[in-house]
């Protein structure tokens, strides 16, 4: 990783600027200009016809005029749309770390014509920035979460339908399934989570379709099970440097609620007030969760994403976007996700704290 050109890039080695100045920063990176709320530059895949100084080979996104919904707290989001242009329809962010490297993919994995395919984006994100990582031979890989050392961790998709986690580094990739002869069948491994210490985090399914959470110390390849007291099944999705870890679980009951367990032992429950379901996807060192939840059940269900700290629910949404999801977040606060936009199509977005 070059470390001094993500410098030059990356927001939070400018701490004394604002979002809206850090999103300027970058535009004007790849040679586009802002005027008040409105960002001169093309989508990619546009034809570049809108934006006079900027072409869509030169930059992945545009910022939205429209402000993000912060309930509760009052703050704003700057925010700008990241898509790889080799599937426009389909995009998905999923991690960040805090040298402003994304992960995640494109694809929606419906059919042959749009598999899952992985991408690690540098900063000035801009199209050609976007860089393949497809574990050798899958079928469909996902980039789920990436560590300050560059280790990312996600999962693939072999012929026969197994899923199976893995962990990336140097160039190199390693597959990683729990060690267990109750598994489901084809196997279903992720892993979700990394922290800079090297631990991962994921889950399995079992025979019966249920879902155990573990931690996996790359180093020593070591894997411990992650549980929460009262449930039947649990996904763990986040680790922060802390050793704190987080995820989401069922009940006997049925509710599906997400949890904040701490290295000491100690859990808090996160249940979104009203919610039909709450899942927590990430987390960062300042103990800042997010995730989604849903108001509502079948077809009547309404996803909304969140950050959450110190017991605190605040409700973030892409405006325009029938739902919003919220995958990853840095220690600077910077966000990552997708919402599904007014044409059905699931666009990814980065946003920043104003």
């Amino acid at each position: 990783m070059n470390r001094l050109i993500l410098d030059r890039f990356r927001p939070h080695a400018l701490p004394f600027l604002s979002g809206a100045v850090a999103v300027a920063a970058v535009l004007a990176a790849v040679g586009c200009s802002a005027s008040g709320s409105k960002v001169n530059a093309a989508l990619a895949g546009d034809n570049g016809s809108s934006s006079p100084t900027a072409s869509s080979s030169a930059m992945a996104g545009a910022m939205a005029p429209a402000k993000m919904t912060m309930n509760g707290m009052g703050g704003n989001y700057q925010v700008v749309f990241l898509n790889d242009r080799r599937d426009l329809t389909f995009n998905q962010l999923l991690g960040i770390n805090n040298e402003g490297v994304i992960v995640g993919y494109f694809g929606s994995g419906a059919d042959a014509n749009h598999p899952n395919k992985g991408y690690e984006l540098l900063p000035p994100y801009a199209q050609r920035d976007f860089a393949n990582r497809n574990f050798p031979g899958s079928a469909q890989t996902q980039v789920v979460g990436v560590n300050d050392t560059g280790i990312a961790v996600g999962f693939f998709v072999t012929a026969n339908g197994a899923n199976i986690g893995f962990w990336r580094a140097g160039g190199r990739y390693h597959a990683v399934s729990f060690p267990t002869m109750n598994n489901a069948k084809p196997a279903f491994n992720q892993l979700l989570g990394v922290n800079n210490t090297g631990t991962a985090v994921g889950f399995y399914n079992d025979a019966k379709g249920n879902a155990h959470g573990y931690a996996y110390n790359i180093r020593s390849r070591r894997f411990k099970m992650i549980t929460v007291r009262g449930t039947t099944t649990l996904t763990a999705t986040g680790i922060n440097n802390l050793g704190t870890e987080t995820g989401f679980y069922t009940t006997a009951g049925g509710a599906t609620n997400s949890f904040v367990k701490f290295h000491h032992g100690r859990t808090v429950t996160i249940a979104f007030p009203g919610a039909s379901a709450t899942q927590a996807f990430g987390l960062n060192d300042l103990g800042e969760v997010v995730g989604t939840y849903n108001v509502g059940t079948g077809n009547n269900a309404v996803t909304h994403g969140f950050t959450w700290m110190n017991g605190k629910f605040n409700t973030v949404d892409i405006p325009g976007g029938s739902a919003s999801f919220i995958n990853g977040v840095n220690d600077e606060g910077d966000i990552v996700g997708f919402f599904t936009d007014a044409k059905g199509n699931t666009e990814g977005f980065w946003a920043l704290p104003a």
